[in-house]
């Protein structure tokens, strides 16, 4: 949903997302692992780079957890 905001604030509308994550509720060296992929008419992978990071730093979830996150996004 911060991805989404992030790109309407940016002047893209998405055709689709598609995101998967892998959660542990173990003790690990990494937290979460999310994977996005996108098709966004209009948009470069920088531009995409760059709004999908506000997203993982700005969303409420992300917040919540207090855990590292990496995020591979990439656009279709």
């Amino acid at each position: 949903m911060a991805l989404s905001l992030g790109l309407g604030e940016a002047g893209f509308t998405a055709e689709s997302l598609e995101t998967s994550a892998k959660v542990s509720l173990e003790k690990l060296d990494s937290g979460f692992a999310v994977t996005l992929q996108a098709k966004i008419p209009g948009i470069g992978d920088a531009e995409n780079q760059k709004i999908a990071a506000g997203a993982k730093a700005n969303s409420p979830i992300s917040k919540l957890l207090k855990a590292d996150i990496s995020l591979e996004a990439t656009l279709r």
